[in-house]
């Protein structure tokens, strides 16, 4: 006599709880799966929401579709997944003794109960909203839902406002004021921490904070909203911490989530430091027949070994196949960890990072670290290359590569996930400087960036060269240190862009024979750059060997320099 078949229910349908039903019924053809939904819309592309607003396309369906174009609803899930999808129905409650969830239907308010073998909890987060009076006025705005992008697309499509703030100077922040910019709304993005996107050190948010001004957002860092103002109900502006006060009909509130884990507390489940829920490796609660995934959980950093959220789509994803094949099968999949890899597009830039910052790296105990920031093009310029500006992050004592981020209008996504690999395998610098990568002019230089990255980090290693940030170079000059600053472009670049800190212009090609305009003092600090600091490097060479002792060079180049220059 065949045994009964598996009973699973999976609360939360948005990524990374129909990824893991899908799991299970591909693994197991008789197994009663129900899916609960409290939305009506089943497995949204939510990270495409910005784009949706933005315009970038016009058919909101294209969130909930398959590849093939078929619409994931209730019926796409009972037809073609042989799933029970319950939409507009919340789990009220779990009872781990009898195995069941009870939930309702919310447009009937009629409760049902569902017995479960195998659970998932799949409730993914909550945005965090700021702690400010009026935040319950109209015209105060998440992006967490489809009824949110469609309120915010009416909003594009009508030019109903003329002035839109952005709480959250992150990811979704960005993205979000890209859409409202393009759309013709005189955008402000209010960022309260002193730096835009926290993933990145200082010298690279910098850079892209100059961009995003570039292109007509402004930013205002180191303030936070102390209210949101109105009148009659509807918003009219927001006032900063400072006093001021910043007249808009919008403000869009992106400043992050938190994970919705209402259920697992009352089900007195593990929660872990970070606020999320805690499972093992292979998504199991302190339940072993309830497992959790996607946004609601803590993940384990695979560099540091601390617990750490991870809201990315790509991670629910990812949790939710290895939960629904160890519902059929246990012990069958594992999920060990994230190296925290991300990546988005603002205005013509693209900002991607993986693994750790210098800065969250110290944060995190790692201080024995080096760091390597480099500017070049993504292929040769005889096929139009564009730039890119990375920052290597390394152990000094192994050579462990620990954290990339890039920046520019290059290919940066490339580099991204060449060096996300390269932490995931645990390469060292050693390892990448003869990486065997895809050549041809297409497609990268003949020494890939992430090649060079690492070239520049090992002679840094060995000693062969002494480097400075862009930040440290200009603390120098502003507090007038004794130090030699020396440019080595050519004439004509130096006339047409030069940074005005009190450098020298000596071209790389005219050194050798003009060693006698450089200090005396063979221990004096002499600072090389250029454009990208390639021929900073080859003058710092020079000089080295001609005695000079003290001799570095200004990483990136002028490329990198995030401050103002003169022309």
């Amino acid at each position: 006599m065949s045994s009964q078949p598996t009973r699973i229910v999976v609360i939360g349908g948005s990524a990374a709880g129909p990824k893991a039903a899908a799991k299970a019924r591909r693994m197991d053809e008789f197994a009663e799966i129900t899916l609960v939904q409290r939305e009506q819309e089943l497995s949204m592309a939510s990270c495409g929401f910005p784009y949706y607003v933005g315009g970038t396309f016009d058919d909101r369906n294209m969130l909930i579709c398959t590849p093939a174009g078929n619409v994931r609803d209730s019926q796409f899930y009972g037809k073609a997944k042989g799933i029970e999808a319950l939409v507009l129905t919340e789990a009220l409650r779990i009872d781990r003794d009898t195995k069941t969830v009870t939930v309702k239907h919310l447009p009937t308010e009629s409760e049902r109960t569902l017995h479960y073998d195998r659970l998932v909890i799949a409730t993914g987060a909550r945005p965090v909203c700021p702690n400010a009076p009026g935040f319950d006025l109209d015209g105060v705005q998440t992006l967490h839902s489809m009824g949110d992008a469609d309120t915010l697309r009416a909003i594009r499509d009508t030019k109903a406002v003329e002035k839109a703030v952005v709480v959250g100077g992150g990811l979704i922040g960005f993205e979000v004021c890209e859409a409202l910019r393009l759309a013709g709304i005189d955008t402000t993005v209010i960022e309260k921490t002193h730096q835009i996107l926290p993933f990145l050190d200082p010298d690279l948010a910098k850079l892209v904070e100059n961009h995003i001004r570039a292109n007509g957002p402004d930013i205002i860092v180191g303030n936070g909203v102390a209210e949101f103002l109105g009148d009659n109900g509807k918003l009219t502006g927001v006032k900063l911490d400072n006093g001021t006060e910043l007249p808009c009909q919008l403000a869009v509130v992106a400043v992050g989530v938190r994970p919705n884990i209402d259920l697992a507390l009352l089900s007195h489940l593990e929660i872990g430091d970070q606020g999320g829920i805690r499972v093992n490796e292979r998504m199991q609660t302190s339940d072993p027949d309830i497992y959790a995934v996607g946004d609601c959980v803590e993940c384990k950093s695979l560099i540091s070994g601390h617990w750490m959220r991870a809201p990315y789509g790509d991670i629910a994803n990812l949790q939710g196949r290895v939960a629904g094949q160890n519902i059929i099968r246990e012990n069958s999949a594992s999920f060990p960890g994230i190296t925290q890899t991300g990546i988005c597009k603002i205005f013509d830039f693209t900002v991607g990072f993986t693994g750790l910052s210098a800065q969250a790296a110290k944060a995190a105990g790692l201080n024995d670290i080096e760091t390597a920031t480099i500017s070049g093009l993504d292929i040769p310029v005889f096929m139009s290359g564009k730039l890119l500006i990375s920052k290597l992050v390394a152990e000094r004592e192994s050579g462990r590569i620990i954290g990339f981020q890039c920046i520019g209008p290059g290919d940066v996504s490339k580099r991204v996930a060449t060096m996300a690999m390269a932490i995931r395998g645990k390469l060292t610098v050693e390892d990448m400087v003869n990486a065997d990568l895809p050549y041809a002019p297409p497609y990268s230089l003949a020494l890939d960036h992430t090649i060079v990255s690492a070239q520049v980090m090992e002679n840094k290693l060995k000693g062969l060269m002494q480097g400075l940030s862009v930040t440290e170079v200009k603390q120098r000059a502003d507090h007038g240190a004794d130090c030699f600053i020396l440019d080595t472009r050519s004439p004509e670049e130096f006339e047409a862009m030069r940074l005005g800190i009190g450098e020298t212009l000596i071209p790389l090609g005219a050194l050798r024979g003009r060693l006698n305009e450089l200090p005396e003092d063979k221990d004096r600090e002499i600072i090389l750059y250029c454009k990208i600091s390639l021929r900073g490097y080859e003058g710092a060479a020079i000089l080295q060997q001609h005695g000079w002792r003290n001799v570095k060079v200004m990483e990136g180049g002028i490329m990198a320099w995030p401050y103002a220059r003169e022309k």
